[in-house]
């Protein structure tokens, strides 16, 4: 079997995988930010209403739905932009290279979940599940 037919063959499951990585990796902020768990030193003082708080809502709401496959396009379109959001506001201005600002998780984030909203959410979720349904 020739690689561009294997890889054709397992696009469609890696895009799930990607989709449910990128989901649990943002929901693991949120749940730091809002219930400090792990402890991580910088989210120690994140109130719930405070810039960090809510955008760790987002990221445990709208991670959980990702990694559900739940509303993929519309839930990965909006964390991309909070994560472009989170570029500019805590990370560019402390320098243009991301390497110096702690920003390449960031654009990372936000160019998968682009993607994601670009692609959908592959065929293991709960939105290929309903769509499946006669």
């Amino acid at each position: 079997m020739d690689l561009d037919r294997l890889s054709a063959t397992a696009q469609p499951v890696l895009l799930s995988i990607l989709r449910f990585i990128t989901g649990l990796l943002l929901f693991q902020f949120g749940v730091a930010k809002l219930f400090k768990f792990p402890h991580v030193e910088m989210f120690a003082q994140v109130t719930p209403f405070s810039l960090f708080g809510i955008a760790g809502m987002f990221e445990l709401v709208l991670g959980g739905m990702l990694m559900l496959g739940l509303f993929t396009r519309i839930v990965a379109f909006i964390l991309s932009g909070e994560m472009a959001f989170a570029y500019f506001i805590e990370h560019a201005p402390v320098s243009f290279f991301p390497l110096l600002s702690d920003g390449t998780l960031a654009i990372l984030f936000c160019f998968v979940c682009l993607y994601l909203a670009a692609a959908g959410g592959g065929p293991l979720g709960l939105e290929a599940l309903r769509k499946r349904r006669p």
